[in-house]
Formats: structure tokens, C-alpha cells, sequence
């Protein structure tokens, strides 16, 4: 398998030979790529339907807090969103370290601590353009007093196919409590978030047009407010099934909200997206090592390949949501002969495993490979919340983690020892 950087190429079975498994393959022009195409993308669609709101990406941090990911995202011009004090302690970082100018925005969602709340003050006395996003009645209440713009989160009635369990409301408030309110002073955005992995795009424009029937009321009652924020959730094809694309939902956003806009006179609104999984998960890919199989009775598969990681550690998304990968070998590629194989991992839990849509994984068969020779497996898009997800169940080791750029391996992260693992439990 052979990643292909510009004029660059790296040889996956040999980093993975070179630096060991399990290991996680991190690609940062894969990030630089999709947030250059995503705000080229809508900057077409507003110039195409004269637009007159402006666009702008808001990062998630939580989809991905490392260095090798946020450092690209702002070079690139992205702006930032957090949902915590810790996150906001680490923009506090980055800010105190210049690594991003002035211009950069900063949006605080999630609920508002006494910690988290003296943070936002401290950086806005410091002149960061931070923005902390209302959830409910009592953050109204401690934000009476901020100095900066503000926004508020609405709690829509549309229900939409995702991750996200929305039985029962948590986060926002609903239209009729924010027109309740009346004038916030300082407001800025209408906010909401529908969901993680919305599967249809229709659902996209659903819930913005019911945004937008708040946002044009409560616009004449707050002059200062000017954007909507559609939050994330947008879903990337993880089974290379196809799927809705960012220039289709971008051009269905950009003509619903200049139409929408029109009808009841108010001016075009700036848009926000914070489309984290679709700029962060390609940009990773996970590599295993198959270490030993054993035989399946009675199965969808005739085999167990176990591999030298854990799902349950590594990408937990597979026990926690059920989340289906596009699983290739990265050696022996070329053979005829495969098995219908289930994964699992080092762990003694027995959900600790992976079937796929299909009920297999369809692999080259160990048995045929040269002697002495290891077959290696690739899990792809893996790069966004797994880092984030990532435990020690049964103690077991993280992942290394090289990442790809400019022709240039750099290990950003080692695989930790015994010693270290036991440290995190006081050891």
C-alpha cells in the first residue's frame, strides 16, 4: 500500500516494519486539503448565488485535540470551538505561544464552570475574540455582565438519523424560551447542533429552515445579531459507500438560506459550520499487525484474525456506536485465496472485536504468506474522536503514532512502555 503525497510516497508495510504496530498513520495535508476544499466550496456557492453573509469553519477541538491536528487546522485559517475548560485552557496556550493572530474566534460551548467561565473573561480582557455560546437560563444569568458578543444555543423539534441520542433534550433552549428572553445583549449567533453523523442531507436543510424561523425573529428584536451556526454532524462514507457530498449540502445551504432570507427581509446571515469528522477522520489511518487465528464455528466467518491492538482502546467507536470501517490488507494484496474473518483485539473483553456491515472482513489467508513474513491490516478514517476516546482497558498500550509530511516520518508519539501505562493508575 503506497500513500501518495504530492511527489512524496511512503510505503505503508514498510513504516509499519520500520516503526512496529500497532500504529497510527497521521497525514496533515489531508487535513490542509479538506478545509481548503470546504471553504473553497462555499466561497463558490456564495459568489454563484450573490450571497452577501460570509463563511467560516469553526474546528470542533473535541473531535481531536493533538498538536499534529490542531496546529495545521489554525495555519489554515480555521477558527476554533471548545467544550470545555480544559480545551479553552489549551487555546489559552496556544494564544499565550502566538500561534495564531488575533482574527482567530474562539466559540464555548458545553456548560459553563466557575473555571471555565473566569477563562473566558481572562481571554477576552486579553483581547481574544471569544464568543460563549448561552445553553440554558442560568448561563444567561452569569453572561449578563460579558463585555464580548455572545451567542445562544437552540434546541430544535426536528429529528434527524445520527450517533446522537436525542430522545430527551439536554443542551439549549427551545424557541419559545429564547423569544421569551427577548433583547441578550451582545448577541452574535444563533447556534444549534442536530446530531454526530447525520446520515441524509435533507435533514441538513431541515433543520436549518426551522433555525431560521427563529433566527429571523429574533432578529429584529436583537440588531446585533447576524449568523447561524449549524454546528457539526456532517458524515463522512467510512464503508466508501456513497454518500451526500460537501458540494451538494454547501449549495442546498448557501440557495436555502439567500431564498429563506429574501421572503422576510432580513439580511443574508454569516455561516458557521463545525464539521469536524469530515476535515479530521481521512487524514488517519490505524495499522495492525494479525498475530495469531483461530477457527469460527458456525459463523458469518471462518476465522478470528487477532491483531496486536484493541478496538475497545484504540477505536472505540466500534464497541461504543457500532461504527463500521473500510478494513484492507497492506501486504499480500494481490492474493486470490482470502478468508471470511472477524478481528479482535487484545483485550479480554469479549466485545472487543470487529464483523463488519457484512458480517466479515474478507482477508488473505495467513497460511499463504512467505515464511516468516507478518500480514498487516489497515483500518482507514480514523482520525476523528478516537484519539480523544482512547483508555487502557486491561492496561494495554497506545498506539504509536508517526505522522507523514513533506517526505518527512516524524514520531509524534511512542508507544508506552509498561511502566508508563501503570504511572496513569498511580503505580
Amino acid at each position: 500500500m503506497i500513500i501518495h503525497e504530492g511527489n512524496y510516497q511512503y510505503n505503508v508495510y514498510d513504516l509499519a516494519h520500520k516503526f512496529g504496530s500497532a500504529i497510527e498513520i497521521f497525514l496533515p495535508f489531508v487535513i490542509e486539503e479538506r478545509l481548503n476544499h470546504l471553504q473553497d466550496v462555499f466561497a463558490d456557492n456564495i459568489k454563484h448565488f450573490g450571497y452577501k453573509g460570509k463563511f467560516t469553519y469553526h474546528y470542533p477541538m473535541k473531535v481531536n485535540q493533538n498538536k499534529e491536528v490542531v496546529l495545521p487546522l489554525i495555519s489554515e485559517g480555521a477558527h476554533l470551538e471548545v467544550g470545555s475548560s480544559n480545551e479553552l485552557w489549551l487555546v489559552k496556550k496556544l494564544w499565550e505561544e502566538e500561534r495564531f493572530h488575533s482574527k482567530i474566534r474562539v466559540l464555548c460551548n458545553g456548560p459553563k464552570t466557575e473555571r471555565y467561565l473566569q477563562l473566558v473573561n481572562q481571554l477576552r480582557e486579553n483581547n481574544l475574540a471569544i464568543i460563549p455560546i448561552i445553553e440554558d437560563i442560568e448561563e444567561l444569568r452569569l453572561l449578563k455582565s460579558f463585555k464580548g458578543d455572545v451567542g445562544i444555543r437552540i434546541n430544535l423539534k426536528s429529528k434527524v438519523q445520527s450517533h446522537w441520542d436525542h430522545k430527551i433534550d439536554r443542551y439549549g433552549l427551545t424557541a419559545d424560551e429564547i423569544m421569551e428572553i427577548g433583547r441578550i445583549r451582545n448577541l452574535k449567533i444563533l447556534h444549534y447542533h442536530i446530531g454526530s453523523y447525520i446520515k441524509a442531507e435533507n435533514d441538513l436543510i431541515i433543520c436549518l429552515k426551522e433555525a431560521f424561523q427563529t433566527y429571523a425573529h429574533l432578529k429584529k428584536l436583537n440588531p446585533s445579531l447576524d449568523t447561524i451556526d449549524l454546528g457539526g454532524g456532517f458524515a463522512i462514507p467510512y464503508e466508501k459507500k456513497k454518500m451526500y457530498s460537501v458540494e451538494s449540502a454547501a449549495k442546498r445551504i448557501i440557495s436555502v438560506l439567500r431564498d429563506l432570507s429574501d421572503k422576510h427581509g432580513v439580511p443574508h446571515p454569516n455561516i458557521i459550520v463545525e464539521w469536524g469528522r469530515y476535515v479530521t477522520a481521512p487524514a488517519q489511518l490505524s495499522v495492525f499487525k494479525v498475530i495469531m487465528t483461530k477457527d469460527i464455528l458456525k459463523a458469518t466467518a471462518k476465522k478470528w484474525y487477532v491483531i496486536d491492538g484493541s478496538f475497545m482502546t484504540d477505536l472505540l467507536d466500534t464497541w461504543a456506536i457500532h461504527q463500521k470501517w473500510h478494513v484492507v490488507p497492506i501486504n499480500n494484496m494481490t492474493a486470490q485465496k482470502r478468508h471470511k474473518v472477524w478481528l479482535a483485539g487484545l483485550s479480554c473483553d469479549s466485545d472487543d472485536k470487529y464483523t463488519a456491515s457484512d458480517g466479515y472482513v474478507l482477508l488473505p489467508r495467513t497460511e499463504d504468506l512467505a515464511p516468516g513474513d507478518d500480514q498487516y491490516i489497515a483500518i482507514f478514517d480514523t482520525g476523528a474522536y478516537q484519539d480523544a476516546f482512547a483508555m487502557h482497558h486491561c492496561l494495554l498500550s497506545s498506539p504509536a503514532k508517526i505522522v507523514l509530511q513533506n517526505g518527512i516520518v516524524t514520531v509524534a508519539r511512542k508507544r508506552e512502555t509498561p511502566e508508563e501505562v501503570g504511572k496513569m493508575f498511580g503505580w
